[in-house]
């Protein structure tokens, strides 16, 4: 069936001779149903490419490319999505759904070990544990965009992908570059209670140190921290969890620091995903952060020396 350019319908694909319409039929449906699928998620990883950074960096994305690789992998899954629902770009957005899909089973299976039992966190408020369901449930979004691929009409211009790529991408950079910008020298809460007295957190050079008391990494990352020389910098630690642990934590771990049970208030500004998770303070503003990842010995020290905050 021809149809005039401007004029087609979704369905016009169905009007073809009827051997040939159950493909066309799968054809629809999965590219649908996968186009749905990274609607949701390329949407979240674009608009909160720092939180999503954040769980990249947990699959095993090296650390400080997190928010650059959720910006970028949500932009190709946006993209993704809008040729999966146009009729006449179908093909190509299936031929693109799939690789994503193939890099995903790659790097997971890669560092299947590592991540075994760790969440997907492919989409908000959806819990997916990484375990053989997570490649059964890939391989069935495999199969949607190949049949998207293989029974869909040949594509014949490029004109519309690339506006939707160039406009994808536009929103992408105003996304990022906003989050930077809402990230970069947000005020800290002051005072605080520490040590069970006020303290003002809006003069001089401080560490915020986040932590969990039962997560192996920040206990790793506060015996390391332990051996820098802190000068005149005020380093405090904030539980995340079962706070009555606070002292026996900073005593096992030989770390000296004031201990503040104002995660709730803390967190209201500093927004992170796990700990650890530190915050380096000037003068009640935020100079940089330290995601779970960024406490991998060597790290954080070159990143604190550079900051003046340790010697």
């Amino acid at each position: 069936m021809h149809s005039i350019v401007g004029t087609a319908s979704p369905f016009d694909e169905l009007a073809v001779p009827a051997e040939r319409k159950w493909k066309s039929v799968l054809a629809l449906i999965g590219g649908v149903v996968l186009g749905l699928i990274y609607l949701v998620s390329g949407g979240w990883k674009v608009l909160e490419p720092f939180t999503t950074g954040q769980l990249l960096e947990q699959a095993k994305v090296p650390a400080g490319w997190g928010p650059l690789g959720a910006s970028t992998l949500g932009s190709l899954e946006l993209f993704a999505a809008v040729l999966l629902f146009l009729p006449r770009f179908r093909r190509l957005g299936g031929l693109l759904g799939s690789g994503l899909l193939l890099f995903f089973l790659a790097w997971v299976g890669y560092y299947y070990t590592a991540l075994t039992g760790q969440e997907c966190s492919c989409f908000p408020f959806i819990k997916r544990a990484i375990g053989p369901w997570f490649f059964a449930e890939d391989a069935a979004m495999l199969l949607m965009g190949s049949a998207a691929f293989f029974w869909s009409p040949v594509v014949k211009s490029l004109r519309v992908p690339v506006v939707a790529l160039v406009s994808i991408a536009v929103l992408a950079g105003a996304s990022f570059g906003w989050g930077e910008m809402q990230r970069t020298g947000l005020a800290a809460p002051s005072p605080i209670v520490v040590d069970g007295k006020p303290e003002s957190i809006a003069d001089g050079k401080v560490f915020l140190f986040f932590y969990d008391p039962m997560c192996m990494h920040c206990n790793n990352a506060a015996k390391f921290m332990s051996g820098f020389e802190w000068g005149d910098t005020r380093v405090i630690a904030i539980p995340t969890s079962m706070p009555q642990w606070a002292e026996g934590f900073l005593h096992d771990n030989g770390l000296k620091a004031g201990t503040s049970l104002e995660e709730a208030k803390l967190r209201k500004t500093f927004q992170f995903v796990d700990p650890p998770y530190g915050v380096a303070l000037v003068n009640g503003h935020q100079k940089a952060s330290f995601g779970q990842m960024d406490f991998e010995p060597p790290a954080p020290k070159a990143a604190l020396q550079k900051l003046g905050f340790i010697h």
